[in-house]
């Protein structure tokens, strides 16, 4: 009875998870926009699209806040949900500022480096899909935990393919400006994967919570 005279505090149709799902899922899918883009280089079709499922990721984070106002009672802490939210937001974000910026930078043709970043943030963000879908599913804690090790893994290696990748481009580039333009993209590309790990910090931070 309570649910019926109070309706809005106690939503009975809302579920967090089938929302994160829906945001983890932009993040999956700009990755893979990504990936399409540094293997067959800067396309204006590719960009527009990047930009559509940016402003989608948005939507779906604003409904997580939103609705975190008219929820009485939460899956997990309110902090956490805010924090989930924010950081897989910032994926699709960043994506959208690396290929937005080399359009501003002009920068075309295939890069190999970008294009093993490429591979790297999916697996990264692949991972973060299986974490973030795991929440609903007490039981595969242990498969959570270990697809959070995964994407802390593959934040060193980005960390080593950044920084290969800058003495390579110091050692080999003589134009003073490509080496400016070149130094942001690897750098962005570096910071997807470190926000990767920071959902996979809210994720086990979730988890300790709830254990």
């Amino acid at each position: 009875m309570i649910f019926k005279f109070f309706p809005k505090i106690f939503p009975q149709e809302f579920s967090f998870f089938d929302l994160f799902d829906k945001q983890v899922g932009y993040a999956v899918e700009a990755t893979r926009c990504f990936k399409e883009w540094a293997s067959k280089g800067a396309d204006g079709t590719m960009l527009k699209k990047i930009e559509v499922i940016e402003h989608q990721a948005d939507e779906v984070a604003h409904t997580i806040i939103g609705q975190l106002d008219k929820t009485f009672i939460t899956p997990f802490d309110r902090e956490d949900i805010c924090a989930l939210a924010k950081e897989m937001d910032d994926i699709t974000d960043m994506i959208n500022t690396i290929m937005s910026r080399m359009t501003v930078y002009k920068l075309t043709g295939v890069n190999k480096t970008l294009v093993e970043f490429s591979y790297v943030i999916e697996q990264s963000v692949l991972c973060v899909e299986r974490a973030v879908k795991g929440l609903r599913k007490p039981k595969k804690a242990k498969s959570v935990l270990e697809s959070c090790v995964e994407i802390n893994r593959l934040e060193n290696v980005g960390d080593a393919m950044r920084d290969e990748a800058l003495a390579k481009l110091f050692e080999e580039e003589k134009d003073p400006i490509a080496i400016i333009k070149w130094k942001e993209i690897y750098q962005y590309a570096e910071t997807v994967l470190d926000i990767c790990e920071d959902v996979a910090n809210v994720v086990e931070s979730i988890l300790v919570k709830q254990a």
